[in-house]
C-alpha cells in the first residue's frame, strides 16, 4: 500500500445502514488525510494530483473541490520559497502587531521569494508578535532569528521546530510519574485496567466524585460523559477522539501539555476506549503543531514497540489503536462536531444537536471526545484518587488547572495552578503587568469571553465565579491588558477573529459578525472609540440575535467581547452573565 493511500484509509467508516446515505455525503474513507499527503508531498495540490485522486478514489471532483475550498490550509497554486505568516489577533496586536506587520511588508514586500500573509492565531502567543516561515514557528520581535529562517528557507530549508520549552526540570505538579520515568513505569492505571485489577465502572464513578469538567470550554461534567458514551449501544462499533485544534487568540496550554506530558494525554485517551469500549482512536491536531505532532508520534511508537496499544494492548487481548488526523485548518473545526464533520472527509460546518456525540459522532457512531487538558486530568485522578484531586482545589474549586497567560505582561507562557486561584494571583505569577503599568481589562478564558475591569481581578478563575460575573473559564486562556488600552479597537480585532473563522453555515453567524464588524470599523475609522446610542442598540441587537439563533458556540459568543467592553467603558461590570454554549469552540470541546 503507498503512503498517499495508507494515510487516505486513517479514517475508513464502518457502514451502517443510513449513515453513509445522508445527502450529499459519500462514502469511502475521508479525502483530508490523502489531500494533507499531496500538500505535504508538493507544497500545494496541482489540478493534476486531483484528478488522480478522483480516479483513484472514485469520488467526484466536485466533492474534492468542496473540501479544499473550504480549508484554509489547502494551496491551489505553487508556493513561494518562502511562506512567511504573520499573526494579526489580539496577543500579537498587543505587541504592536500590525506595525510589524507594516515594518514586514516594507522589509520583505518586494522579494519574489517571499510570501507574507496576515493569518489568524497560530498557537505561540506566548511569542507574541508571531510569526512561521514555512511553519517553523519564530517571533518577529528576534528580526535576526526571523531573517535567518527566511535564509534557509530559500536555500536547504528551516527543518524541523523543537517544542517550547517549559523550563521546567521537575515535572508539572499534576503529573504522578516520577521525573525520567518510561514507557515501561508509566501507563500503570491502563495496565491496571486492562488486566482487570481495575473496573471500568468504578473508573467512570471515581471520574464522577472527583468532579471534573470538560478543560476545553464547555465544562460538561467528564465522568458523565464518560458513562454516556459507555451505556450507548453495548457492545457495539464506539470512537474516541483526543481534540488537540486549540485555536483561539489567546490559548495555547494544550500545546505544551502535548510537548511535556503526551505520556497523560494517551492514557487518558486509551483509558477512555477501554472504559466506553473503543478500539479506535485518534489525536485531532492542528497543522501548526508540527513539533508537538512529532512528539506524539514519537509516545505512540513506543507504546506499539511496548505492546502498550496494537491488536493485544497491554496483552490484554483487546485492540486498542490509536493514530493521529492532523487538521486541515479552522477555528471552527474545535467544535466537536465541526471536527467530526472533518474526519468524516466533509467540510467542518457544525451539526444541528441533538443527536449528540455521545450517541451519534463519527460515522454514526457512538464517539467519546474531549480536549487534551480533560485526557490529561483522567490518570492522574485514577493514580491519586477523587478526594486529593478535590483537595488541590481553592474554596469551592477542585483539582489543578492549566492557564496559558498572554498579553500585556511579563513572563508569557503556560502555568498549572489550582483552579480556584484568583486572577490577579496568576497575574502575579506571569511577573505582573509589563512596565509596571496597571490593568486595564482581562479576557480570563480566551478570546470568546467577556473581558473583565481591573476591579474584577479577585475573581477565582473557576466555572461558577467567572459565570456569576458575566463571563467564563473558557479555554484556559488569560489575556491580559494594560491601562490605557483601547478597548473598543481591542474587542473589534477579536470580533474580526471570529468574522473571518465562521464557517458561513448559518446566517446570524455570517451576516451579523460582518455587519458588526462594518460597524465598529467605521466607528474607529472616524476616530472615536465610543459610540453613541443607535450604534449601542445595534450592536446589541445583532448580538442578541447571534446568541439565540447561530448553530453553535462561535456565532453565540462571537459578540460578547464587544458588548462586555461597552458595559465597562460605562464603569460597569461585563454586561451580562455568559454562561458556555454546550458545544462551543473551544474553546470549544469539553
Amino acid at each position: 500500500m503507498t503512503e498517499l493511500s495508507e494515510r487516505a484509509d486513517q479514517v475508513r467508516p464502518r457502514r451502517v445502514p443510513g449513515v453513509e446515505a445522508r445527502a450529499g455525503r459519500f462514502p469511502g474513507p475521508s479525502l483530508i488525510p490523502a489531500l494533507n499527503a499531496i500538500q505535504e508531498r508538493m507544497g500545494w495540490l496541482p489540478r493534476e494530483e486531483l484528478e488522480e485522486l478522483a480516479r483513484d478514489t472514485r469520488r467526484p471532483r466536485y466533492e474534492i473541490e468542496g473540501l479544499v475550498s473550504f480549508y484554509p490550509h489547502f494551496r491551489t497554486s505553487p508556493p513561494a520559497k518562502v511562506a512567511l505568516s504573520v499573526c494579526r489577533d489580539l496577543t500579537c496586536w498587543l505587541h504592536a502587531g500590525a506595525e510589524r506587520i507594516a515594518a514586514l511588508r516594507q522589509r520583505y514586500g518586494d522579494d519574489a521569494d517571499v510570501e507574507l500573509v496576515e493569518v489568524s492565531c497560530l498557537g505561540r502567543c506566548d511569542i507574541a508578535p508571531a510569526a512561521a516561515v514555512n511553519e517553523h514557528p519564530a517571533t518577529v520581535s528576534a528580526l535576526d532569528a526571523l531573517d535567518a529562517l527566511v535564509a534557509a528557507a530559500r536555500e536547504a530549508g528551516v527543518g524541523h521546530a523543537e517544542p517550547t520549552a517549559s523550563g521546567r526540570t521537575q515535572p508539572w505538579p499534576n503529573d504522578p510519574y516520577p521525573a525520567g520515568s518510561g514507557v515501561a513505569q508509566r501507563y500503570a492505571t491502563l495496565r491496571a485496567l486492562l488486566g482487570g485489577q481495575l473496573d471500568p465502572d468504578d473508573v467512570v464513578a471515581v471520574l464522577a466524585e472527583s468532579g471534573l469538567r470538560g478543560m476545553g470550554g464547555a465544562g460538561f461534567p467528564t465522568g458523565k460523559k464518560w458513562e454516556l458514551v459507555r451505556a450507548a449501544e453495548p457492545g457495539g462499533v464506539k470512537y474516541a477522539i483526543c481534540n488537540a485544534d486549540e485555536s483561539e487568540p489567546g490559548t495555547f496550554k494544550d500545546r505544551q501539555i502535548l510537548a511535556d506530558q503526551p505520556h497523560l494525554v494517551l492514557e487518558g485517551l486509551l483509558l477512555g476506549m477501554a472504559v466506553v469500549g473503543a478500539e479506535q482512536g485518534w489525536v485531532f491536531i492542528r497543522h501548526e503543531y508540527g513539533p508537538e505532532e512529532r512528539v506524539l508520534r514519537a509516545e505512540l511508537a513506543a507504546l506499539r514497540a511496548a505492546g502498550v496499544v496494537g491488536p493485544d494492548a497491554c496483552g490484554s487481548g483487546r485492540r486498542l489503536e490509536v493514530d493521529i488526523f492532523t487538521s486541515p485548518g479552522g477555528y471552527i473545526l474545535g467544535e466537536e462536531t465541526a471536527l467530526i464533520e472533518c474526519m468524516e472527509g466533509h467540510r467542518g460546518e457544525p451539526r444541528n444537536k441533538p443527536p449528540f456525540p455521545g450517541t451519534y459522532g463519527l460515522h454514526g457512531r457512538p464517539t467519546l471526545m474531549n480536549s487534551v487538558e480533560t485526557f490529561a486530568d483522567v490518570p492522574v485522578i485514577l493514580t491519586r484518587g477523587a478526594q486529593w484531586w478535590r483537595d488541590q482545589g481553592r474554596g469551592q474549586a477542585v483539582g489543578w488547572k492549566f492557564f496559558a497567560v498572554s498579553g500585556h505582561v511579563q513572563r508569557a507562557g503556560v502555568y498549572c495552578v489550582p483552579m480556584g486561584t484568583t486572577v490577579r494571583e496568576l497575574i502575579a505569577r506571569a511577573g505582573g503587568v509589563s512596565g509596571g503599568a496597571g490593568v486595564g481589562a482581562v479576557q480570563p478564558g480566551g478570546a470568546s469571553s467577556n473581558f473583565i475591569g481591573p476591579d474584577q481581578l479577585d475573581l477565582p478563575l473557576d466555572f461558577a465565579p467567572l459565570a456569576e460575573a458575566g463571563t467564563m473559564l473558557g479555554s484556559g486562556a488569560l489575556v491580559v491588558l494594560a491601562e490605557g488600552t483601547d478597548l473598543l479597537t481591542a474587542a473589534t480585532n477579536v470580533l474580526r477573529f471570529f468574522r473571518n473563522e465562521s464557517c458561513g453555515k448559518c446566517v446570524p453567524c455570517r451576516v451579523g459578525s460582518t455587519k458588526a464588524h462594518e460597524l465598529l470599523t467605521g466607528v474607529l475609522a472616524a476616530g472615536s472609540s465610543r459610540l453613541d446610542e443607535a450604534q449601542h442598540a445595534r450592536v446589541l441587537q445583532l448580538e442578541e440575535a447571534m446568541r439565540k439563533t447561530s448553530i453553535c458556540g462561535l456565532g453565540q459568543v462571537a459578540l460578547g467581547p464587544v458588548v462586555s467592553v461597552l458595559g465597562l467603558d460605562k464603569g460597569g461590570a461585563s454586561a451580562r452573565p455568559q454562561p458556555r454554549p454546550d458545544g462551543a469552540p473551544e474553546q470549544p470541546t469539553r
